[in-house]
């Protein structure tokens, strides 16, 4: 037997309410704000300083040469984000999630991101200055010539990272740092007190660049080529 237009209308609508969700696109239009979806958006050269980004989907998106100092990055996934040459001067990104980024000379000064993963990051040259990482993670980051400069890097995590000359040697490390396996080539880490650090081995020391003032874990001893002569590049 036939059915009615209205019968019609009403198995659509039951169908519509059983059938998947489909996923979300990205509004990769929408301003700035919490827990939006800006997903392999194209945020590119732009001033979003002060920005409050919390909890946002920022997987892949690309912030080349934006001004995002003091952005609130809270909680954010930044997953395969690129930032080269981004500024985070002085953001919030405590817990966020910057796992395999690409952000070469980028600016990462003062910026606040207790816990937050770095892991498997491109950071070769960018500055950490001043930065609050604690139990941060840089598990087999890119970070040559990087600058932790007065950077708080207690419990931080450095275990397969490329840190050849980058520059700890104004870091502090209140509790144990993880350096195993770490590739060390000439490394700043004069004047640190690196007695509690693990994973540390004599090969990596006599990689690094320390001075009479550097503390090593009991075992390790200084090389006979400390210290080193100043990086002038």
């Amino acid at each position: 037997m036939a059915m009615h237009g209205s019968s019609l209308g009403l198995l659509a609508l039951v169908l519509l309410a059983f059938a998947p969700v489909a996923a979300r696109a990205a509004d990769c239009g929408s301003l700035a704000s919490p827990k939006l979806d800006w997903q392999e958006c194209t945020k590119k050269n732009l001033m979003l300083q002060g920005s409050d980004l919390e909890g946002a989907n920022l997987v892949g998106t690309d912030f080349s040469l934006t001004d995002l100092a003091g952005a609130n990055f809270k909680s954010a996934n930044l997953e395969k984000a690129t930032l080269v040459r981004a500024s985070l001067e002085g953001a919030h990104a405590e817990g966020a999630n910057f796992a395999k980024i690409e952000a070469y000379r980028s600016s990462f000064a003062n910026i606040a991101a207790d816990g937050a993963s770095f892991a498997g990051a491109e950071l070769q040259r960018a500055n950490f200055a001043g930065a609050r990482l604690a139990g941060a993670s840089f598990e087999k980051a890119e970070l040559g010539r990087a600058d932790f400069d007065k950077a708080v890097l207690t419990g931080a995590k450095f275990s397969f990272a490329n840190l050849s000359r980058a520059d700890l040697s104004g870091a502090t490390f209140e509790t144990t740092p993880m350096f195993d396996r770490a590739f060390m080539f000439l490394t700043r880490i004069e004047g640190l007190d690196l007695s509690a650090a693990a994973g540390l081995e004599q090969a990596q020391i006599d990689l690094a660049c320390g001075d009479a003032s550097t503390k090593l874990p009991t075992g390790l001893s200084a090389p006979t080529t400390w210290p080193c002569p100043a990086d002038h590049e």
